[in-house]
């Protein structure tokens, strides 16, 4: 039997940051594209994200189901892995003339630069491995 430490908190690694660059449109002063900072997230912090972006709908019968909305949740997801810049700034908003972090990305960014950044997003959270990926590292 393996030793049942390796999964205390102390233990485990770090929380996985990358730097990625969503578009050459931001440059810094030497005209050089700013890369943005990505962090990974715990599933404590997805399942708010998924929370919040779930309603109860009234079906038949009365009957109420949740319902996630996925873009709310993707934008939610986004929003919250995205370490710098710092969506949430009221002058950064402003300068959009936006109010939220969500509305602020949406304004930023062209649709493919959001759907690169979707996407990096969900591979630095784990999402990118199969379920036949992860039976294969499991055999190794």
């Amino acid at each position: 039997m393996s030793d049942l430490s390796v999964f205390f908190a102390q233990n485990t690694g770090a929380e996985a940051t990358e730097q990625f660059v969503v578009s050459e449109r931001f440059k810094d002063k030497d005209g050089q594209p700013v890369a943005w900072e990505l962090r990974s997230m715990t599933e404590a912090e997805n399942e708010e994200c998924r929370k919040s972006a779930t309603r109860k709908v009234k079906g038949k019968n009365g009957v109420y189901t949740p319902e996630t909305n996925t873009d709310e949740y993707l934008a939610k997801l986004v929003v919250n892995s995205i370490h710098f810049p710092e969506l949430k700034n009221a002058e950064l908003q402003k300068s959009y003339g936006v109010l939220g972090a969500e509305n602020l990305l949406r304004k930023m960014l062209r649709p493919g630069e959001y759907a690169s950044l979707v996407q990096r997003v969900q591979d630095i959270n784990g999402f990118n491995q199969s379920m036949n990926d992860l039976a294969d590292d499991v055999k190794n």
